[in-house]
């Protein structure tokens, strides 16, 4: 249970809910070139106030792309402050946008894997990397009729997460908390043939497996291979790229299924799975790094981890 909070941190908890609920009432009312704008704007801000996030995603930047140097590196980071923000101002505007307004915006490579994910009956599990707007990927997805499980992290204040997962499940998504009765609920989806969302290149409990990831070990979360030897379900790394091709633009990529088939004893198989996992995340993430949402140290030699 966790302690009780001050008047003072109450005061800052109500401040912090009231100016996402009114930044996405904003959000709503503007057209999408000048939400865009304020976006950047607000991202070209931030990134000059966090000085620490600065410093580790281009330690991240460096992982993912070894040639970025100088001005490249500086406008490479600015870019994932900015598409940091346009994450959060498109998933303010999502639930008010038409169908077709969503589907318009959006293309995808490779389907088929979903397809015949969901036609196998197994249940279907997605693994994404922390990048580009996924969350319009889910809305198209449900405007589609496919029933969708999303695995989040919990926010601070709880009153900031409860407001985020109204949100969601105005998209029509299931929303379940990490924590310990985040697989029961996993599982559960899966036995109904849905579609489970999990962002997996970040290991936030630091208790996952050992791999390989951008040349250096770290862990990864242990669930999606887990889950897919259990239950059978594929799993498809995906991820979701902004398109500024188009206004609103989004484009996403589905790889071919992760192999799944028990080779040795059940560790030795998650591991493998997970090492696997994580050579197409890399895949994904260096095809755009500069839209890599990676603010937080994630390898043990980065500071702070």
């Amino acid at each position: 249970m966790s302690a009780e909070r001050t008047p003072r941190q109450r005061m800052t908890d109500a401040l912090i809910v009231r100016g996402f609920k009114t930044g996405s009432l904003a959000a709503r009312a503007m057209p999408s070139m000048v939400a865009n704008g304020v976006a950047a704007s607000v991202a070209f801000g931030t990134s000059f106030t966090s000085p620490q996030k600065r410093a580790m995603i281009e330690r991240h930047l460096r992982r993912a792309n070894p040639r970025l140097r100088g001005a490249s590196l500086r406008l490479a980071v600015q870019e994932a402050f900015d598409s940091y923000a346009r994450y959060y101002i498109e998933s303010f505007r999502l639930p008010s946008l038409s169908k077709r307004a969503v589907d318009r915006a959006f293309t995808i490579e490779q389907f088929h894997h979903v397809e015949a994910s969901v036609a196998a009956g197994k249940g279907t599990i997605l693994a994404l990397p922390h990048l580009g707007g996924w969350e319009w990927a889910g809305r198209w997805l449900t405007d589609r009729g496919y029933r969708m499980t999303v695995v989040v992290e919990r926010l601070e204040p709880p009153e900031l997460f409860e407001w985020f997962t109204d949100l969601r499940q105005r998209l029509g998504m299931t929303v379940v908390a990490t924590g310990p009765d985040a697989g029961a609920a996993v599982l559960n989806a899966l036995r109904d043939n849905e579609v489970v969302c999990l962002l997996c290149d970040r290991d936030l409990e630091r208790n996952g497996v050992e791999v390989e990831f951008f040349g250096e070990r770290t862990t990864l979360p242990a669930g999606p291979a887990t889950l897919a030897i259990r239950t059978g379900a594929p799993l498809i790394p995906a991820a979701v790229y902004f398109d500024d091709s188009r206004v609103n633009g989004h484009h996403a990529i589905v790889r071919p299924p992760v192999a799944i088939q028990r080779v040795g004893g059940f560790r030795d198989d998650v591991a493998r799975i997970t090492q696997n996992l994580a050579n197409e995340l890399e895949f994904l993430i260096r095809r755009a790094p500069e839209q890599w949402h990676m603010f937080q140290p994630n390898w043990p030699s980065d500071p702070g981890y």
